[in-house]
């Protein structure tokens, strides 16, 4: 296949020798589909990064790892590529490693396969369970940073934490619906992806407790387990609690699946009267442009990631200390105040 890269950027960006890329890119054969596969994703990445491989400077390998539907994963692969070159002198390149769901066992292989390929650090979002704190504090101990991105690992080895204040976005979705619903009947539906991931409890505390301070009389009705994921999960979930409570007449997004959410609405016969979700990523700017969203609770993730490179060079020694990183404002964006494609985060 033709390409302008030679087989050492290729091999590092893949994490694999120069002797398995060579064997990939001329067919020689004995090489997993699955390593093919890396080597193809490592070209396409240098493609979209053609820019700082050009660069001469000191170089930061970054890992990004991150369990999300493939949209939100999307949005920080964009916001991250558009943050590089603004880090300059330093060039900072990066590898992707995203699934949508699985097993914690596969994102620990993931994390371990890194510590022993060897990084300059990792960017990580990932569910807060014992066995992926335990694979944190081994990146640390080889001397790789980890900077938790979106949702946090508080009791692991992590160097900081980058992201908004979830208890304040939940509170403010509890603020717009209450507001928005005014006086009329109805109860909430909150849909968190998973269990697992802190941010998502974080901002379920935040809606909870305002709602129940400032609209005592509304029944919360929560689902999980969805993974964020417009599947069949995530609307037989939906389909269930609206047959077992006919008041539901608004939705708090916490994890995503909004898609599937709305589709089970519309299957039942039912009003959705108002729906607010998080993160301004593909589908949620098209569902918000059509008005079936009521607004989208959002943060500037090219800030977050800038935020994030200069955590993992700062603890290279490559910038001087600073103070500690503050949360991401969170902000409420309707169809008439949509920020450009290149910010949206």
């Amino acid at each position: 296949m033709g390409h302008p890269f030679p087989i050492r950027e290729i091999a590092r960006q893949a994490g694999l020798s120069e002797a398995t890329v060579d064997r990939v890119l001329n067919g020689r054969g004995g090489v997993r589909e699955s390593t093919a596969r890396e080597v193809h994703r490592a070209i396409a990445d240098l493609d979209r990064q053609r820019t700082q491989v050009r660069l001469v400077g000191r170089t930061f390998m970054v890992d990004i790892v991150m369990q999300s539907p493939e949209r939100f994963s999307t949005a920080v692969r964009a916001a991250l590529e558009a943050e590089l070159p603004s880090l300059h002198p330093a060039v900072v390149r990066s590898r992707f490693h995203f699934r949508e769901t699985g097993p914690a066992g596969e994102l620990v292989a993931v994390l371990d396969r890194i510590g022993r390929r060897g990084s300059q650090g990792v960017l990580l979002k990932a569910p807060d369970v014992p066995e992926v704190t335990a694979a944190v504090g081994r990146l640390v101990a080889a001397g790789i940073p980890v900077v938790t991105l979106v949702t946090d690992l508080p009791a692991s080895a992590r160097i900081g934490h980058v992201g908004s204040d979830n208890r304040a976005a939940g509170a403010t979705a509890a603020y717009l619906v209450g507001q928005w619903l005014g006086d009329r009947p109805g109860n909430v539906l909150t849909s968190l992806s998973s269990g697992s991931f802190r941010n998502e409890e974080e901002r379920e505390m935040g809606f909870r407790a305002t709602m129940r301070a400032r609209h005592p009389g509304r029944s919360l009705v929560e689902i999980a387990e969805g993974h964020g994921l417009d599947a069949a999960t995530q609307y037989d979930l939906v389909r269930a609690a609206l047959e077992r409570d006919p008041e539901i007449r608004a939705v708090y997004s916490i994890g995503g699946g909004n898609i599937a959410t709305l589709r089970a609405f519309e299957d039942a016969g039912r009003e959705c009267a108002v729906f607010v979700a998080h993160d301004l990523d593909h589908d949620n700017t098209r569902l918000l442009r059509e008005h079936r969203l009521s607004a989208v609770l959002h943060h500037d993730l090219r800030h977050d990631l800038r935020e994030a490179c200069h955590l993992v060079m700062r603890a290279h020694g490559a910038l001087p200390p600073a103070g500690p990183t503050l949360p991401s404002a969170v902000q409420v964006v309707t169809p008439y105040n949509m920020p450009p494609p290149t910010t949206a985060g």
